[in-house]
């Protein structure tokens, strides 16, 4: 029995004892950090035979899986074609910004009114983790990391509809900068996401919303909408399992 490890802490034991909802949970998890990690790139198409083989499952485990993403809005379901990542245009990444911009200034204030100290370590460790990525020169771990930052916001917020909303609309964007993003542009800048830690320490809920309403138009505005999508790749050069 092995134990596999993904970017984001999900994990597949590849070992056949555990039920199918399980096993489709874990397929699913995997491929979604593959693709918010940006390993697998939009249109990449998903053959349900090879996603079998790579993690150990039957066919209709990787279907299950495959369906659940589809309803997340990650991967695109085509009569007679298969699966493929999703490939959002323009408009969807306009739409799925705006949705951003209406509900993250109200996470920001909830973040404001619930915060505590030992909040801030976790928020200031996250920005140094993003720090250090993008000193490496690693964008596309420091765009999954500034993500996360978001989503830890939202926890602190402590509203779990919104939460997983927004977990929703983080792994759209992500799909959307790897589509559109300038070349180390769109990672959210450091600076922005002190300054809205700031505003929380000072429980300063109109300022943390309004610097949150900045930062979403400054990422929203360095993206590249005119720009060609790249060029699909086989699955089996991209899923590094």
């Amino acid at each position: 029995m092995k134990l596999e490890t993904f970017s984001d802490g999900a994990v597949v034991w590849r070992d056949g004892t555990s039920n199918a909802p399980d096993r489709s949970r874990q397929v699913r998890d995997a491929l979604q950090a593959a693709i918010v990690d940006h390993r697998l790139a939009p249109s990449t198409k998903l053959s349900e035979d090879e996603v079998g083989e790579a993690f150990g499952v039957s066919r209709t485990v990787v279907r299950a899986a495959l369906q659940g993403l589809s309803h997340a809005g990650l991967v695109t379901l085509e009569r007679n074609r298969g699966a493929f990542v999703a490939s959002p245009g323009a408009q969807e990444a306009r739409q799925v910004f705006d949705a951003r911009r209406l509900i993250e200034p109200d996470i920001a204030r909830a973040s404001a009114r619930n915060y505590i100290p030992k909040n801030g370590k976790l928020l200031r460790d996250h920005c140094s983790a993003e720090a250090e990525a993008l000193k490496a020169g690693d964008r596309r771990n420091a765009i999954r990391l500034s993500g996360e930052f978001h989503l830890k916001l939202a926890d602190i917020g402590g509203n779990l509809i919104l939460a997983r909303f927004l977990g929703e609309l983080i792994a759209r964007s992500s799909l959307i900068i790897a589509l559109y993003g300038r070349s180390g542009v769109s990672v959210c800048g450091m600076h922005e996401h002190r300054a809205i830690i700031s505003a929380l320490a000072a429980k300063d809920e109109d300022k943390a919303a309004a610097l949150m309403i900045e930062h979403l138009d400054h990422i929203d505005h360095d993206l590249d909408l005119e720009r060609n999508p790249p060029s699909p790749r086989p699955l089996s050069e991209l899923l590094d399992l």
